[in-house]
């Protein structure tokens, strides 16, 4: 008679098999003409388990025909539903919340494309960050997803990825007591820019008011590397406000840059409840009018995001602010909360609505505006055409000389801009 063995299981419940056969003679009687072998098996009888009826086939035939879906024969959705918010339940059983989706047109590619790894790569080896990943950008996979490092553009953050102040809006990490201040950072910044090979770069910072001089000097050093190595390079430094310091931002301003950037952010009236207690709307302003009085030559630039709940009398007065110290640049935004700990969005402004703000910030004398939902301060179809005015520019500059030189008669700087 055969051997019983136990049939066993592994530890992921799996069926174990033993790798022996057990072989052994049968009791049957010799004039049997057949003779079999007694072996164990580790078959498993199968049971079908029951399947619960669904509905999701009903609702499927109930639907529009693939033929119907891929037509194009759907009418387009009016504007008022088009734009409505829409809002989801996620979670367990018991437990789900409701959030609200994103408009199609703030949604973006997640990067990963060749450009965007090498340009990572070269940041991490030198120890640099960027404003593009600790704000968590919308448009990183743009700006650094173009063919060649060259089409890219990259915001480089200075002075570390700690701030002093915690504004309600912004993901950057905080902390009373940033860790110091990498000498090398000014090195190695204007290193990588100059192998990259960009026509245009955007220096931006975290504030550090622990520093006497906010990071100022840093900054300005910075600036100078950087034409050190490639004089042909146009520097942005989108800079704080060192706690209204004006020497500081005269300092930072007669570095050597292009562009002097600073950003408002909001209206007058939600300054408060959206920015650090240490930065006020005057304050913004006071140091876009300071730049522009150490270098009146400079382009000065500011940004204002949307969504916030402001009004269209607030951000009236807030342009009419701008143009009366001759700020050259704006530059509008939809807000987008970063995390559950920041300020919620208090709407989804359409692309309509950007557009008509453009449209009435250029009728108001600024040299450019740019203005959409996917917009931020440091944008390269800005950054372009920026960069466009300022060549012509340098032309102009080098044409009067040129004039000079040879005796004729001087040739008139080419003033671009002036309201």
């Amino acid at each position: 008679m055969a051997a019983t063995i136990s049939r066993h299981r592994c530890l992921n419940g799996h069926p174990w098999s033993s790798p022996f056969k057990v072989f052994l003679s049968p009791t049957a009687t010799p004039t049997a003409p057949n003779r079999t072998f007694a072996t164990t098996t580790d078959d498993i009888p199968t049971i079908k388990p029951r399947v619960r009826a669904t509905t999701f086939a009903d609702k499927i035939n109930a639907g529009p025909s693939f033929t119907e879906f891929v037509s194009g024969r759907e009418q387009p959705l009016d504007p008022s539903e088009a734009y409505a918010l829409k809002t989801a339940l996620v979670g367990p059983e018991g437990k789900k919340k409701q959030i609200t989706r994103l408009p199609s047109w703030l949604k973006t590619s997640i990067p990963d494309t060749s450009n965007y790894k090498k340009i990572k790569k070269d940041l991490r080896g030198l120890n640099l960050h960027t404003v593009c990943e600790e704000a968590r950008c919308p448009n990183i996979s743009e700006c650094w997803g173009g063919s060649d490092k060259s089409a890219a553009t990259a915001t480089i953050m200075l002075m570390g990825d700690t701030c002093t102040r915690g504004c309600r809006f912004c993901s950057v990490k905080t902390s009373k007591a940033p860790p110091p201040l990498d000498p090398h950072e000014p090195e190695h910044t204007a290193e990588a820019l100059s192998r990259w090979g960009l026509g245009y770069v955007v220096l931006t910072s975290v504030d550090r008011d622990d520093l006497a001089d906010g990071g100022a000097h840093h900054f300005a050093e910075t600036v100078r590397k950087i034409k050190s190595k490639a004089p042909s390079i146009l520097v942005e430094c989108l800079t704080g406000d060192y706690a209204g310091d004006l020497d500081m931002v005269k300092l930072v301003a007669t570095s050597g840059l292009d562009v002097y950037a600073h950003n408002v952010e909001t209206v007058e009236a939600l300054t408060p409840q959206v920015r650090d207690r240490r930065a006020t709307f005057r304050q913004s302003l006071s140091v876009l009018k300071a730049a522009k009085a150490a270098r009146p030559d400079l382009i000065t630039k500011t940004s204002i995001m949307l969504g916030l709940g402001e009004t269209e009398e607030q951000l009236w007065a807030a342009l009419r602010e701008l143009r009366a110290i001759d700020v050259d640049v704006v530059t509008f935004g939809q807000y987008m909360r970063p995390t559950k700990r920041h300020m919620p969005v208090h709407e989804y402004v359409t692309p309509d609505v950007f557009e008509q703000w453009r449209v009435r910030s250029l009728e108001m004398g600024f040299l450019y505006v740019a203005s959409g939902p996917l917009v931020r301060s440091s944008y390269k179809a800005g950054e372009a055409f920026i960069e466009n005015v300022l060549k012509k520019r340098r032309a102009g500059r080098t044409e009067t000389a040129n004039a000079d030189i040879a005796g004729d008669i001087p040739v008139k700087t080419l003033e671009v801009g002036k309201a």
